[in-house]
């Protein structure tokens, strides 16, 4: 599998696809989950600025099997981004995510982003897992719906606080 860096046709659908599905399937989650994926991602590409922004699609062939994505629209404030982490069911345990990930950690780091923030939530046991590895850690857990459903929301940090 390749990694990709940029936009490819057909890729925000996918992206979107592969976080509604999953997320409906494990979580509960529904339209209001998909529709905010899918605005928000849309938006970012719409701003995105090559060497402020990162895109990075995991490809077998014309498949698009994974994503992440490192917004550092606001790195002053309160550092990059990492968002739209996926991958496809059939990728998904092989190693593809750690690959996904290091490759974002290797942008933040040329582009000198000493800090780097996600939001998640407590049910999600194997990404947890992934971000402590790359030394990730929990600063803040909170009561919240942003995703549409109430859940105990994450907050991971990497480098300076």
């Amino acid at each position: 599998m390749n990694l990709h860096p940029g936009y490819l046709p057909g890729c925000l659908g996918r992206i979107v696809e592969m976080h509604a599905s999953y997320y409906a399937r494990e979580v509960g989650f529904g339209l209001p989950f998909e529709a905010k994926v899918a605005a928000e991602l849309a938006a970012f590409c719409l701003r995105c600025e090559p060497g402020r922004d990162g895109l990075w699609l995991a490809c077998d062939k014309d498949v698009i099997h994974g994503s992440i994505v490192i917004d550092g629209a606001h790195y002053q404030e309160s550092g990059a981004h990492l968002r739209w982490f996926i991958t496809s069911d059939e990728a998904r345990g092989k190693g593809l995510g750690s690959r996904l990930l290091e490759a974002a950690m290797a942008f933040c780091q040329a582009q000198g982003y000493h800090r780097v923030y996600l939001w998640t939530f407590d049910e999600l046991h194997a990404a947890r897992h992934l971000y402590e590895r790359h030394g990730f850690r929990l600063s803040r857990t909170q009561r919240g719906a942003q995703w549409g459903k109430e859940v105990n929301e994450q907050l991971f940090t990497l480098g300076e606080v």
